[in-house]
């Protein structure tokens, strides 16, 4: 019998096999990134003390009202300045990306490189 393959299964083990080296403390906290069909989603993690710092998706009135589609690169943009923006708001400028086992493509790249140029460092 043929199994189908279940992308998102494969993605988990990627993100598994990143997060055994990659983890976020205190001075470097971690940029994970979740993505949906339909959104998009990013958050700044302490990993030592298990908190999440800032947070932004594309479910935030601030950028709900901006767009028409909230599954798209436009979007993803958004969401990378508004992150770095409230990254920076708390003194937090330096992270580590955390793709979280997607190709750094589309609209994960479009995420990271606003975020880059909103002033976040990684």
């Amino acid at each position: 019998m043929i199994k189908k393959i279940d992308k998102n299964e494969i993605r988990q083990r990627k993100h598994a096999r990143v997060r055994k080296t990659l983890s976020g403390t205190a001075e470097c906290p971690r940029l994970c990134v979740f993505r949906s069909l339909s959104h998009i989603y990013a958050q700044i993690i302490d990993d030592d003390n298990g908190n999440t710092l800032v947070a932004a998706s594309s479910l935030d009135s601030e950028i709900k009202d901006q767009v028409k589609s909230s599954g798209n690169c436009e979007t993803a943009k958004l969401v990378g300045e508004l992150i770095a923006k409230r990254a920076l708001d708390k003194d937090i400028d330096n992270v580590v990306f955390d793709r979280g086992g997607y190709i750094y493509h589309g609209r994960v790249a479009a995420l990271a490189d606003a975020a880059r140029e909103a002033g976040l460092k990684f």
